[in-house]
């Protein structure tokens, strides 16, 4: 394992464990770094978090209560009234709810339908809703939805990443291109030099025309002046794709200058990407996560929708209570000894629900329209997408052919300009064509790469690799 030193601040040292060379960093190396490092996908994990903490407040609907109410009230040294009720209650999933209190109340004016027995008055009881909030209920259908907002954070989860990763990959591929493009500039500039030495030297020994050394300088500098350009924009190629470079602690990385990529990558952009026949398998939307995502939505539109239903009905509660003056075992409550209650409330012409409910079905019909849009949206555009790979792999074996021609064709015309049949304007108009076909080859394979990347972002697997 070898270290590559490259840090932010205090850090100086990096180890990296697949390359040869320490001044390569690789594409699956960097894609390590984003993955475990990069604020954005730490973000990413948070969105579960929050939703796990919905998860557990919907629950808390559901957790048992203990209440205590106690009014005294004393005037003119006159004991009006003492009242205490300490009530348990228990809901369950349905609208039923388990209770058991005591109650223990006293006063000179007390009423007397609150009168206890001297040690008080113990009741264990039941309330059921027999229309309205007993098959679903508010406190019911969060906590489904609750339950679905986990699953829901992963998938949002899984599509930040793929996010960030496909603009990582792009910006690692944009670096490639300009990193082999100052390359080809680089090595034209040295053969410009090396060409106007020979002219010069020819010039020298009579054999050349001093308009050939003005020429040849010139094409010299113009080919500094690309050489030039063209590093200004692997460096600011190089720039932008650190940002996606971070340590530990939420430090960046900086990239040293002698740090450069991995050039081999657009040669084997499949395997890293896992994009061969042997792993692009026939596109399952109902797999795809975007698509999971509006499913879920669905169901949680659905769950709201059978609120809305609940909301038709009568309200109609019933509360029955067994007495007992004292507790000594479940035999102290008599059967003889009750109270219950039974309250009806009906509204009578239910507008308000049923508008209620006419949104919640309008809002799912509205998301059935966006699921068929999207699935044909997707389909057209891996469609799209696929047709692009296979023509930017058409285009590459033009170019390859192109560049290999031209370079044919400038080596014959420098041959000739030394036997005196050619001129240096014939050689650098060639030479310019062959720079171009080298930029348009370098171009297309980086669009092949990244619109591979892009077809693993549409398939939602970037986050696989």
């Amino acid at each position: 394992m070898k270290k590559l030193p490259f840090l932010y601040l205090l850090i100086s040292f990096v180890s990296f464990s697949q390359n040869k060379q320490t001044n390569i960093l690789s594409l699956e190396e960097s894609l390590g770094y984003v993955k475990k490092y990069h604020p954005v996908i730490k973000q990413a994990k948070l969105i579960t978090n929050t939703n796990e903490a919905k998860l557990m407040k919907a629950r808390g609907a559901f957790d048992p209560k203990i209440e205590v109410d106690y009014n005294r009230k004393e005037f003119k040294n006159t004991d009006y009234y003492k009242k205490l009720i300490s009530t348990f209650k228990i809901p369950t999933w349905y609208g039923i709810e388990l209770k058991a209190s005591y109650e223990n109340n006293s006063g000179q004016y007390l009423n007397p339908q609150f009168k206890t027995p001297k040690n008080g008055l113990y009741n264990v009881g039941v309330s059921i809703p027999l229309a309205r909030n007993l098959f679903i209920n508010k406190r019911m259908a969060t906590l489904k939805q609750a339950k679905l907002y986990t699953k829901q954070g992963e998938l949002e989860q899984q599509l930040l990443v793929n996010t960030v990763l496909f603009n990582a990959i792009s910006s690692y591929l944009n670096w490639i291109q300009y990193y082999q493009q100052y390359a080809v500039y680089k090595n034209y500039y040295a053969n410009a030099d090396v060409r106007l030495k020979n002219v010069v030297k020819n010039f020298k020994a009579g054999d050349k025309a001093a308009v050939d050394t003005l020429e040849a300088s010139i094409n010299l500098k113009n080919r500094k002046l690309d050489l030039e350009k063209a590093f200004i924009k692997q460096l600011k190629s190089k720039l932008e794709f650190s940002n996606y470079l971070w340590i530990n602690d939420n430090i960046p990385m900086e990239l040293k200058e002698e740090m450069i990529p991995d050039t081999t990558t657009f040669s084997k952009i499949d395997s890293i990407l896992k994009t061969s026949t042997n792993h692009i398998i026939q596109n399952n939307f109902d797999n795809h996560p975007k698509l999971k995502l509006l499913e879920l939505k669905k169901k949680k539109l659905q769950i709201n929708k059978r609120l809305k239903i609940n909301n038709l009905l009568p309200k109609i509660d019933f509360q029955h209570n067994f007495l007992a003056s004292k507790v000594n075992n479940l035999d102290a409550f008599n059967v003889a000894n009750y109270k219950n209650s039974l309250q009806v409330s009906v509204p009578l012409f239910l507008r308000k629900s049923r508008g209620d409910l006419k949104l919640a079905k309008l809002k799912l019909q509205d998301l059935d329209f966006e699921i068929n849009a999207t699935k044909i949206v997707l389909q057209n555009k891996i469609t799209a997408t696929k047709q692009e790979i296979t023509s930017y792999q058409k285009q590459n074996t033009i170019l390859k052919n192109l560049v290999s021609d031209y370079k044919i064709i400038v080596k014959s015309e420098e041959r000739k300009f030394y036997l005196g049949e050619s001129s240096l304007f014939l050689i650098n108009y060639r030479e310019v064509k062959l720079i171009e076909s080298n930029l348009k080859s370098i171009k297309n394979q980086y669009e092949y790469a990244k619109t591979k990347s892009k077809l693993v972002q549409l398939l939602g697997k970037l986050n696989n690799l």
